[in-house]
């Protein structure tokens, strides 16, 4: 059996030709291994990362012990995750492994509800990415906390994820200690309360959901869109400013031109207003913006 995930994570470790350098437990560096088979160590059937052919005979690795944190662990870079799911267990967690967005989402929501305590997911995953995965997640009313893992360290990808559901993010490479203690608070902090669908007039906007619907037509918007028509649900009525709308829709360090606010809204008004001949969003000139209470 080799030794335990206390002693491999107690020391550093040569890559084994991988091109890492070595690995440590202080931090968890992303590594690929195409077509790396995976057995699981019961003589159980294999999950297979890259999905087709047999993938729905076993989607995730079956828990070997019953412990009281469970966390899923959706991550095609099979190395790293089962680098993470060895230390998550020293831990004290249970850990299940998919390698896929499908397989990540089919155990996501085929598994009894509240079988997980928290989910980590990966954004670039085969099948589905980490962002459809989250969104499709909260659109089937699964409220489990996600922590979404990025290769990227741009803050619209954070912010994408965020809003689209997730409740935190860590990027790659990460430390270990940290991706600990985030989950802690996660599930210390337990799965979030169903959002208030918002109304204004027939414009219906649901934050849990990711929904925006006019009547009975629903309406596609981007992460943006839907950020800032959420503000502005949340001041239904009143007059923002754009300086609110920067605050709160992209954040207080923003250094770009705020005419990307008018931008925005006229994406939302081709879609919501002009269509139905409707005008829910004003211009207040010289001050910001208004959303009609009666959706125009």
């Amino acid at each position: 059996m080799g030794a335990s995930p206390g002693d491999w994570l107690s020391q550093s470790h040569d890559d084994g030709g991988l091109g890492l350098g070595t690995v440590s437990p202080s931090t968890v560096f992303p590594a690929t291994l195409a077509g790396a088979a995976v057995y699981l160590s019961r003589g159980l059937p294999e999950p297979h990362p890259a999905g087709g052919a047999g993938a729905g005979d076993a989607p995730w690795r079956v828990r070997e012990t019953e412990l009281p944190m469970r966390v899923l662990l959706v991550d095609d870079e099979v190395s790293l995750a089962e680098t993470v799911r060895d230390g998550l267990r020293a831990e004290g967690f249970t850990t299940d492994l998919t390698f896929n967005g499908v397989d990540g989402l089919w155990a996501a929501t085929e598994t009894p509800h509240g079988a997980y305590d928290v989910i980590v997911l990966d954004i670039m995953l085969p099948g589905l990415n980490g962002y459809e995965v989250c969104r499709t997640l909260r659109q089937r009313e699964v409220w489990t906390p996600i922590l979404m893992l990025t290769a990227k360290d741009g803050e619209y990808d954070q912010a994408d994820a965020l809003d689209l559901g997730a409740d935190d993010y860590l990027t790659k490479p990460f430390s270990f200690v940290v991706l600990v203690a985030r989950l802690r608070a996660l599930i210390r902090r337990g799965a979030p309360q169903r959002p208030a669908v918002l109304s204004a007039g027939d414009l219906r906007l649901d934050p849990a959901r990711r929904t925006l619907t006019r009547g009975p037509d629903e309406i596609a918007v981007t992460p943006r869109e839907f950020a800032l028509l959420e503000f502005l649900f949340r001041n239904v009525g009143d007059v923002v400013t754009k300086t609110a709308i920067i605050e709160n829709v992209w954040d207080a360090s923003f250094d770009g031109d705020p005419n990307i606010i008018e931008v925005y809204v006229g994406y939302l008004r081709k879609k919501l207003d002009h269509p139905y001949g409707r005008s829910a969003i004003r211009t207040m000139r010289g001050v910001g913006y208004r959303l009609d209470p009666d959706g125009g």
